[in-house]
């Protein structure tokens, strides 16, 4: 009877033990069912991040130019400085700043006369037609034929003078064209060519001088005004450029990414030619017409998907318009 009794008393904590197992078993398959289900979430969270958002523009076959800016000054194509005949003083000055004159006008009188001694007043003629563009000289100052006394230039026809520095004189040559701008007239633009080149370099200042003819005589630019001057040193046809901006560089290495028809970003690598006012060329590694991006590179590797935000207008064949 006590065996049967001692059964019966077991009983209950048996049930009690299984049931603790079997509530034990099922919180173990929701948990390991909640880590597979948030392990899924993760997955395809990080599968979604992994699409990247960027701006693209195309590349282009067209023209690049390269250019060098200075400043110069307007000179009289021809000009000439004036010396008396005789060393004396100023006695008379029949001209002034600006006057036009003719070849033979007299411009002054010099009294060549020394103490005990006096001499007629001696003319200063001029020796050539145009116009007074310097004359420092005052009545009664002392002057000798060391010494110029004015100087003449014809107005009609004006020039540039610059000086290029020594390292950059390989690069200029007769026959280029350039753009003058003044500050007398904002926004205009001024063809000239170049037309002089001088044979030496200033040992001095290591410039060589050189001048420009204007392409077309505009009667409002004068004698003395300073300019600003642009000159084209080489032309390039048929290049595929782009913007500076797409250009990316690791460890040595410039790349581009081009996005192909599928979305996918194709790590380039490129040659760069010369680079002028934020364009590129590019010599080799790309083809015109390709889909490149130009924002959001700085993220992306070979091989992942892109989403294009916008598309930005490619950039104009002619380099003209890009200036």
């Amino acid at each position: 009877m006590s065996d049967i009794i001692e059964k019966k008393s077991k009983i209950p904590g048996l049930l009690i033990t299984l049931a603790v197992l079997i509530i034990a078993a099922g919180t173990v398959f929701f948990l390991t069912q909640k880590s597979n289900a948030e392990k899924e979430q993760t997955e395809s969270d990080q599968n979604e991040e992994q699409i990247y958002a960027v701006n693209t523009t195309l590349a282009v076959e067209g023209q690049i130019r390269d250019y060098l800016y200075v400043n110069g000054d307007i000179i009289a194509k021809e000009f000439v400085d004036v010396y008396p005949d005789a060393a004396g003083k100023l006695t008379e000055i029949l001209v002034d700043l600006g006057d036009t004159v003719r070849k033979g006008d007299v411009l002054a009188y010099v009294d060549p006369s020394r103490p005990g001694m006096n001499f007629a007043n001696s003319p200063v003629n001029s020796p050539i037609s145009g116009t007074i563009t310097s004359f420092p000289g005052t009545i009664g100052s002392t002057v000798s034929q060391q010494a110029p006394l004015a100087t003449i230039g014809d107005l009609a026809n004006l020039q540039v003078r610059t000086y290029i520095s020594e390292r950059k004189i390989s690069n200029i040559a007769f026959g280029m064209t350039a753009e003058l701008t003044f500050e007398a007239y904002p926004g205009e633009i001024f063809s000239a060519r170049i037309t002089e080149l001088s044979p030496v370099v200033d040992p001095s200042s290591r410039t060589m001088e050189i001048k420009l003819d204007l392409t077309t005589r505009d009667y409002r630019i004068k004698s003395g005004m300073f300019s600003k001057i642009k000159i084209t040193t080489s032309v390039k046809s048929n290049i595929v450029k782009i913007p500076t901006d797409c250009i990316s560089e690791r460890f040595g290495e410039k790349f581009v990414y081009v996005i192909n028809s599928d979305g996918i970003a194709e790590k380039r690598t490129i040659v760069q030619g010369i680079s002028i006012n934020d364009v590129s060329e590019i010599l080799s590694g790309l083809t015109a017409d390709e889909h490149i991006v130009i924002q959001g590179q700085s993220l992306l590797d070979d091989g992942v998907k892109v989403k294009v935000i916008k598309e930005i207008a490619p950039l104009s064949v002619s380099a003209k318009e890009e200036v």
